[in-house]
């Protein structure tokens, strides 16, 4: 080896994986865009057995997909659609009303400090929204903070399933906040209605709030990906 050469890292597949994955959410390796095992290896500074384990459970998870050429095919980062916006704000909708219902059946302390503590997130998150120059790092990061405020509630199946899913609709949420800073206040006024439902104590309507918010914000986010014509890169 010479002197100048950049010795390879032993890293374990699970900090590969989570590398890439981070490097996909984050939009860093963009929707459509071709993944070399030797580019990614050189960029990581890691060999490239680890690199291919960790394309191939992204691509199980739906974060990679196969795009087939003459001869072979080739490792994509999955584009953006309309269909899988939907799909997956709604699982994650469904799990979190999970979480909110049994938010709601706390005792009424607790449901009091949680609603006050959501309520604070919800009107920095509107201030936020509103700015003349919208922070769209600031306003999903508020975002993130009200939904985990309520998650905490879940049962640690609900929990592990959350983190399964989650993660792969970050892509979209950030797509939505970038798009859509402007009808963000329907977002606000959604969650005061699951604030409103926790400090009642009413599960039911708690639960019907959460999935409420994640389904009409997949609407919005399908209808803005259609308008601007699904593709591969934003």
């Amino acid at each position: 080896m010479s002197a100048s050469a950049t010795p390879r890292k032993r890293a374990r597949p699970q900090q590969v994986y989570e590398r890439l994955r981070a490097l996909i959410i984050e939009g860093r390796l963009a929707p459509g865009a071709r993944i070399i095992e030797t580019d990614v290896a050189m960029r990581l500074g890691v060999s490239r057995t680890p690199v291919r384990g960790a394309l191939q459970r992204l691509q199980q998870e739906g974060y990679v997909v196969d795009s087939p050429t003459l001869q072979q095919t080739r490792p994509t980062v999955a584009p953006l659609t309309s269909e899988d916006a939907r799909e997956l704000f709604l699982l994650v909708g469904a799990l979190e009303g999970l979480a909110a219902y049994r938010a709601a059946l706390g005792s009424p302390a607790a449901r009091s400090a949680l609603a006050a503590a959501l309520g604070e997130i919800n009107e920095a998150f509107a201030t936020a929204a509103a700015a003349a120059r919208p922070d769209h790092t600031r306003i999903f990061e508020l975002d993130e903070r009200f939904h985990r405020g309520y998650l905490r509630a879940a049962g640690p199946r609900v929990r592990a399933l959350h983190d399964i899913v989650k993660p792969q609709a970050e892509r979209y949420e950030r797509l939505y906040v970038s798009m859509l800073t402007s009808e963000l206040h329907t977002s606000v006024a959604e969650h005061r209605a699951i604030v409103k439902a926790i400090r009642a104590g009413n599960a039911a309507a708690a639960q019907a709030a959460v999935e409420t918010n994640w389904r009409n914000a997949a609407e919005r986010l399908a209808a803005a990906v259609v308008a601007a014509g699904e593709r591969g890169s934003w």
